[in-house]
């Protein structure tokens, strides 16, 4: 069956440490042997080797978190996947600091760490989030994806 939980939060409303306690909740977790954990943090220099002073995260909320469940069911039926988290960040953020929590719990490493990867790039592809970075020469929308 297993369990997960997929949000679309302001700045400080979620943390790494809230939703690890809750995956070690998960009743099913005495049947994993791994967690594996991706940070999306806010890179220092744009694509375009520009010097980042902060980014805006803007999300269509229902779309992006409906999005995300879709992510986070379908990975949970692959064998031995038995919790998957996917919590994205959206409003003002500073260089460093965090974007978005993945995290996925399993039997082994190898189906973990292989849910992970599709979790952070199907995130990027489908779900309804923008990013403008702010740098020094100016500002504009970047694709995530």
């Amino acid at each position: 069956m297993g369990a997960y939980s997929v949000g679309v939060h302001g700045r400080g409303d979620v943390s790494l440490e809230e939703i690890l306690r809750r995956v070690r909740e998960n009743p099913e977790l005495s049947e994993a042997g791994a967690i594996a954990c991706f940070i999306g943090i806010v890179r220092g220099r744009s694509s375009r080797g520009e010097a980042v002073r902060k980014l805006v995260l803007e999300a269509y909320r229902e779309e992006a978190e409906r999005s995300l469940e879709k992510i986070a069911k379908e990975l949970l039926e692959r064998p031995g996947i038995v919790d998957v988290r996917i919590h994205h960040i959206v409003g003002e953020l500073e260089v460093g600091e965090d974007i978005v929590y993945i995290i996925v719990a399993g039997d082994h490493r190898e189906e973990v760490f292989r849910a992970l990867k599709d979790a952070v790039e199907r995130m990027k592809k489908e779900a309804a989030i923008w990013k403008k970075e702010i740098t020094d020469r100016g500002e504009y929308w970047v694709s995530g994806k």
